[in-house]
């Protein structure tokens, strides 16, 4: 009787501490192709990955995967630990998505940029050309010489897209303009990115744009040695990198759209597909410097704001890369 006793006592006090126990955390992974101190397209997710953790209580990881075996090492790694929700920055990310998405079916695998879509796996599709076209159309119009660039790291369809929506918007100003596109290969080559845009400038570029992440560094560093040229930052705010020649910079909330899809998937509501964000989510914007404003003629000024109101209003479809 008393050793009945015992264990009656035993199996109700696992019952106490099993009601008392608290639910397990939301766990959210990310991995990031580079540096979070990009102080561009990686910090801004990282950013992101805290505010999912400060708003949604949720166990938050990072890992950097700069290789194709580091990123499926990545999302395996956080699956097979019971992450609920792991997010792939960049389009590079989707293959390993998709293919460890099959052996994971409880992860949802959520990749930022990319077109591939499975039952666990989605891309966040960022039209930050919508941005990029209106700059461009700024960009020519003030170009004393109708030269333009655009420096990218490493020549993926998302990057292309923003280029390409960039000289369209350059020729929807002035169909003479010339704009000049490189790639130097790589996201965190400093030395690279700065050469590349030297040597663009030489060639008598006087307005540029970039899409580098980490290198953007070297971007800046030259045009801040270089007189009469005007540049635009992408992907976050960074108009202070060069206050006296960063006119505006095409920006991504991506701490918004993260949380978002955070909330989504927390809730069980998640639903596979392309999630869109543009100009009329908020999501995308223009930020312009303040300090440099009175270099944009007011007729051009104007003819950017018409041109943004177009966009959200679905009057102009701004051209892009068909992924």
């Amino acid at each position: 009787m008393r050793f009945l006793c015992m264990l009656l006592a035993l199996v109700c006090l696992a019952c106490e501490r099993s009601q008392d126990a608290q639910p397990e955390a939301f766990q959210v992974g990310l991995l990031t192709p580079g540096s979070i101190r990009d102080a561009g397209w990686n910090q801004s997710a990282y950013e992101g990955l805290l505010r999912v953790r400060e708003e949604l209580g949720a166990e938050i990881a990072h890992q950097v995967t700069r290789t194709p075996q580091q990123v499926e090492e990545g999302f395996r790694d956080l699956a097979a630990r019971g992450f609920e929700l792991v997010f792939g920055h960049g389009f590079e990310f989707q293959d390993a998505a998709a293919k460890v998405g099959r052996e994971y079916p409880d992860t949802v695998f959520i990749t930022t940029s990319g077109s591939t879509v499975r039952p666990n796996v989605s891309p966040i599709v960022f039209e930050l050309e919508q941005a990029t076209y209106v700059l461009g159309y700024v960009g020519a119009s003030i170009s004393r010489r109708a030269r333009l660039a655009a420096v990218g790291g490493v020549k993926v369809p998302s990057v292309a897209s923003t280029f390409m929506a960039f000289e369209a918007g350059a020729r929807a100003a002035r169909s003479t303009v010339r704009v000049s596109v490189s790639y130097i290969g790589s996201w965190t080559d400093v030395s690279a990115a700065r050469e590349a845009t030297l040597a663009a400038i030489a060639e008598g570029v006087d307005v540029l744009i970039h899409n580098l992440n980490e290198a953007a560094h070297g971007f800046f560093q030259a045009v801040r040695e270089s007189e009469g040229v005007l540049a635009f930052g992408a992907n976050r705010n960074q108009n202070a990198l060069a206050p006296e020649h960063v006119l505006a910079s095409a920006t991504i909330d991506i701490p918004q759209a993260l949380l978002l899809v955070a909330r989504e998937v927390e809730s069980g509501s998640f639903q596979p597909r392309s999630i869109r964000f543009g100009l009329r989510d908020g999501v995308i914007q223009i930020e312009w410097n303040e300090g440099l404003l009175a270099r944009v003629p007011a007729d051009v000024k104007r003819e950017a704001d018409a041109l943004v109101t177009r966009i959200k209003e679905g009057a102009l479809e701004v051209p892009r890369a068909g992924f």
